[in-house]
């Protein structure tokens, strides 16, 4: 039987596992929009299934304002 200790730990391994996420997916997510020009808060999209998939490929294949400013690197 599950008592209440077992909920409270699986909570906890919950959050721990959302601290990566955000550690390991949405920082450097961050860093390259800012970098490429954009808002850097666009790196929180990566947390949206599908919707990551679409900022990588317009990342990718879009015009970045960074090399418009020639602030970029080729």
């Amino acid at each position: 039987m599950m008592n209440e200790s077992m909920y409270g730990n699986a909570m906890w391994s919950g959050h721990w596992l959302w601290t990566l996420v955000v550690a390991i997916v949405v920082v450097p997510v961050w860093q390259i929009c800012r970098r490429t020009g954009y808002p850097g808060w666009l790196g929180l999209l990566m947390l949206i299934p599908m919707v990551n998939l679409v900022l990588l490929y317009f990342i990718a294949f879009a015009d970045w304002p960074a090399h418009k400013a020639g602030t970029g690197n080729e």
